[in-house]
């Protein structure tokens, strides 16, 4: 391939300031590097503030979904991408919105990592442990409506940050316990938390959780070749499917959602979960059919779960 990356024209990567999206970051780069024979030094690794990285929003513990929800971890990274500022740009999956801005596209995934939620607290092993009225601090409406679905005894609080930030929250004693995804924990070889991790048949988790995307311009054809020899088929088989779900139920986090898709053979299984905000309401269901029609089958999963859950669910505040 012609027109390569070099340390005096390095290939420039786009990423959130956060230890674990700079761990995402480095990957990355480590992949493209191996991937092209390539120094790291062809490869820059560019830190872009977006409007969730903002201090003051994080510490006065405002709801997401107060502040903007998706879009919070991307929209100025994008807009860097879009401006040539930037080539390419590393994200959480998970943080995504279900459409990207004129110009920009998504189509590459890493090997996904751990999909599972991990549950942390120091004093109890489960979940089920917790005594009758213990304080579980989350910033996640999907985890929240989990939790008091399962365990409406439990008093839920705002805990936003990133994982470090949300560690020493608990470990102030602000909450008994909270979640973290084991895909952070994984990439950042944090094996001194004192992490359970649940079964997704206990807690389904987010769409596309553990999972990292490569965004680039539609229009640049020598990064479209070069995320093509670290894209993994099979991570992004499952978002395609996982991804149609969400966009189907709207995806705008107003309403907590999960869902999780698995491969066997050329066999896909799809499982969604849509929840009311304050746990009182649960709709859950699963579908199979080839991998190649994943989207068609995150479409139907949704039209199911909406049809079982009658007009006004998505709607519903607690």
């Amino acid at each position: 391939m012609t027109d390569m990356p070099s340390p005096s024209a390095p290939l420039k990567i786009g990423t959130r300031g956060s230890p674990l999206a700079l761990a995402q970051a480095h990957e990355t780069r480590a992949r493209l590097s191996a991937a092209f024979d390539l120094p790291e030094a062809a490869f820059e690794i560019c830190v872009i503030k977006t409007t969730g990285d903002d201090r003051s929003l994080i510490d006065a513990d405002r709801p997401l979904k107060e502040i903007g929800n998706k879009g919070l971890f991307t929209k100025e990274i994008e807009e860097a991408l879009l401006e040539g500022r930037i080539d390419i740009a590393v994200h959480s999956m998970k943080d995504m919105p279900t459409f990207q801005p004129e110009g920009l596209i998504l189509d590459c995934n890493l090997p996904r990592e751990d999909v599972r939620d991990a549950f942390i607290c120091p004093a109890y092993r489960s979940l089920h442990d917790l005594p009758q009225g213990a304080v579980v601090g989350t910033s996640s409406l999907r985890r929240r409506a989990q939790l008091l679905h399962r365990r409406p005894d439990l008093k839920v609080v705002e805990f936003r940050g990133n994982l470090q930030t949300r560690l020493k929250k608990l470990g102030d004693g602000v909450a008994a316990a909270t979640f973290l995804a084991c895909a952070g924990l994984n990439r950042l070889g944090m094996t001194e938390v004192p992490a359970a991790p649940i079964a997704t048949e206990d807690m389904l988790p987010a769409v596309a959780q553990g999972a990292i995307g490569i965004e680039r311009r539609s229009d640049d054809a020598r990064t479209q070749r070069m995320l093509a020899s670290v894209h993994d088929a099979p991570t992004g088989d499952r978002l395609a499917a996982e991804r149609a779900f969400l966009a189907a139920l709207d995806g705008s986090c107003e309403t907590p959602i999960a869902g999780l898709a698995e491969i066997d053979g050329d066999q896909l299984r799809l499982r969604g979960e849509i929840l009311k905000t304050d746990g009182s309401a649960a709709f859950a269901g699963e579908i199979r059919g080839p991998v190649a029609e994943g989207a068609d089958l995150g479409r139907r999963l949704a039209a199911d779960l909406l049809g079982r859950a009658g007009p006004g669910f998505l709607a519903h505040k607690a």
